[in-house]
């Protein structure tokens, strides 16, 4: 497995993301949660992947059991020293005490003593940077959190962390896909440069990127009433998907292999894509393995800022 060296850290390119652990939006059912989500983990970590990413909010907190539960169920061998382990604090009152409160809740359903990466889930105007970042600081002192990360912030929140802090964040997690390249323009030349990492979350846009769906043949979860799921949404990504296919021809890749592949060609970046079963989960990692060339990387790219423009 690659890894992203950051900041003395290293972390596996490909990582697993859990959001649909413990959550009914998928459907997957209860053998799901209690049988195929833990072998997920385990499976990850047999493979080279270190980074598991949860959050409080992802099951309320069933997510986070299910992870901790399956590193640790093992009497014959502890997975929790192979995981890098990366959960959210959701911010709707980030004051010190309450986030003090919430990662040590956080930290005994993982079932460890200290959250290697611990984000604040989303920005929150209303208080100040100096009070979300203390409480985070403080984490970090009292050697309860490793890194301190933050997710969907903007450049400037980014930065305004940063100095909140009074010492480095280690990441921001964003979306960021062949569909969302928003990330390529300020937060990718930013991390570069201060060995800063970026977390790709849904980089397959929820399976949409993976050349299953048509106009003909849509999710019929709840998917299909989000806009990138309708006929006129699947219609107008068609080339992309196309081009997709047609480089996995060339590289005897899947298309969302490629995808996640056109991702990982870029420095400071990882992805966290999630997975309903090992076969997929398999797919996923063997990403990490795949090389583009430039040519195919132009082409793409070029495909997909055409889409995203307004």
């Amino acid at each position: 497995m690659r890894i992203r060296s950051i900041q003395g850290e290293s972390v596996s390119v490909v990582g697993l993301g859990t959001w649909q652990f413990g959550s009914r939006e998928w459907g997957y059912g209860a053998s799901y949660a209690l049988g195929t989500a833990a072998e997920l983990v385990k499976r990850a970590i047999e493979r080279g992947v270190n980074l598991i990413d949860t959050a409080e909010l992802y099951g309320f907190g069933a997510s986070e059991r299910i992870i901790g539960d399956a590193l640790r169920e093992d009497a014959e061998r502890d997975l929790r020293d192979d995981a890098f382990l990366a959960t959210k604090f959701y911010p709707v009152v980030p004051i010190p005490a309450m986030m003090t409160t919430h990662c040590y809740r956080s930290a005994q359903r993982l079932r460890v003593n200290q959250i290697d990466l611990y984000q604040l889930h989303f920005p929150n105007p209303v208080f100040p940077m100096s009070s979300q970042m203390s409480g985070a600081r403080r984490l970090v002192e009292r050697g309860v959190v490793r890194k301190v990360g933050v997710s969907n912030y903007s450049l400037s929140a980014w930065q305004r962390a940063d100095r909140a802090l009074g010492f480095p964040t280690f990441s921001n997690q964003v979306h960021f896909s062949l569909l969302k390249t928003a990330p390529l323009q300020e937060l990718l030349p930013w991390a570069q440069t201060n060995d800063r990492l970026l977390i790709a979350y849904s980089p397959l846009e929820q399976g949409l990127l993976s050349g299953k769906y048509s106009p003909d043949s849509r999710p019929k979860d709840f998917r299909r009433l989000r806009p990138g799921f309708s006929e006129r949404g699947l219609r107008r990504i068609a080339p992309l998907i196309d081009l997709l296919r047609q480089v996995g021809q060339e590289v005897s890749a899947s298309p969302a292999q490629v995808a996640l592949a056109w991702l990982l060609h870029h420095p400071n970046v990882v992805v966290i894509p999630g997975a309903s079963s090992l076969g997929q989960l398999d797919s996923n990692i063997d990403a990490a393995s795949l090389e583009l060339n430039e040519r195919q990387v132009s082409h793409l790219t070029e495909v997909a800022v055409s889409l995203n423009r307004p």
